[in-house]
C-alpha cells in the first residue's frame, strides 16, 4: 500500500481504562511501534458467532508473531443482528493471551446508551434500530408496546434485563485512535479539520463529504460504518464493514510493519 510505520517505540503500557466526558469521549494516541500487528474490524451488529470466529482467525495469524499485538473494533457492536448482548459480553472480557483489545465507540453503540439513560425515547431509538438488541437481553418490546405498557414501565423493563456493565462499557468508549500516520475511527472525519477538532457525532455518523473527499489531512483514515459487499478503498481511507449481519463476512484488516491487509 505504500504507508509506512517506523517501529521505533517499544511497547511501554497497557491500554487505559477510559471514562470520557459526556460531552466528549476519549481520543487515544500510540507511537507506529507500539504494536507488531493490529488486526482491525467493524460493525459486528450483534454477530457473536463471526465476531468469535473472527478472533480465532487473528490467533492463528498472529501466532509467529513476536511482540504486542492490538485486536481493535471500530464502533456498532448492537442492533441488526441476533446476538448484541453476547458480543457485549464477550467484548467486555479480557482478550486473548499476547493481544491488546480496544473497542471504539459507534453510533449503534451511543444510541443504545441514550436509551437506557432516558427511555421515554423508545420509539425513537425503535424507528432507527433496537429491536434484534432488546430481544437478545429477552425484552419482547412489541409485546410491551401492543400491551400498552407505559414509558415507566417499558423503563424499568429495559434497566432490569439488560446489565448496568454493559452500558458502562459502552459509556466507557473511547471515539478515536491515532497511531502514526492512520486514523482509526467508526464512520469518518469530517475533512481537512484537524484531528482535534473533530465532534464526536462527525465520528460517529458522517458519511459525506469524506467518502468521495477523504480525509483532506496527511493521514490514512481506517473507518465502518458504510457497508460495501467487499473493504473499500477511497481518497486516503479504507472502509472495513462488509455488512457481517447480512453477508456473514466480517472483515479483519491486518496492519504488520510497513504491510496493510485482509484477513
Amino acid at each position: 500500500m505504500g504507508y509506512m510505520f517506523n517501529y521505533l517505540v517499544p511497547w511501554r503500557q497497557q491500554i487505559p481504562i477510559l471514562t470520557g466526558s459526556h460531552q466528549k469521549r476519549a481520543r487515544l494516541t500510540f507511537a507506529e511501534g507500539d504494536f507488531a500487528a493490529v488486526y482491525a474490524m467493524s460493525d459486528v451488529h450483534g454477530c457473536y458467532s463471526e465476531l468469535v470466529d473472527a478472533h480465532r482467525r487473528i490467533e492463528a495469524d498472529a501466532e509467529r508473531i513476536q511482540g504486542p499485538k492490538l485486536i481493535l473494533l471500530l464502533g456498532d457492536y448492537v442492533d441488526r443482528g441476533p446476538d448484541s448482548s453476547a458480543v457485549l459480553e464477550f467484548l467486555s472480557k479480557s482478550p486473548p493471551p499476547g493481544f491488546q483489545r480496544l473497542a471504539l465507540c459507534g453510533n449503534h453503540d451511543a444510541e443504545l446508551v441514550k436509551l437506557y439513560r432516558k427511555p421515554t425515547r423508545i420509539l425513537e431509538w425503535l424507528g432507527f434500530a433496537g429491536t434484534e438488541t432488546l430481544n437478545s437481553y429477552g425484552i419482547d418490546i412489541e409485546h410491551l408496546l401492543q400491551s400498552a405498557a407505559g414509558s415507566d414501565m417499558i423503563s424499568r423493563v429495559i434497566h432490569n434485563m439488560i446489565p448496568e456493565r454493559h452500558i458502562q462499557f459502552l459509556e466507557s468508549l473511547p471515539i478515536m485512535l491515532r497511531m502514526g500516520r492512520v486514523v482509526f475511527v467508526h464512520a469518518g472525519i469530517r475533512p481537512g479539520i484537524d484531528l482535534k477538532k473533530q465532534k464526536d457525532s462527525d465520528l460517529m455518523w458522517i458519511r459525506q463529504p469524506f467518502l468521495d473527499e477523504g480525509p483532506q489531512l496527511p493521514v490514512l483514515v481506517i473507518h465502518g460504518h458504510t457497508p460495501a459487499r467487499i473493504p473499500t478503498f477511497g481518497p486516503q481511507r479504507i472502509g472495513i464493514d462488509t455488512a457481517v449481519s447480512a453477508t456473514g463476512r466480517l472483515t479483519v484488516l491486518t496492519i504488520k510493519g510497513t504491510r496493510v491487509g485482509i484477513l
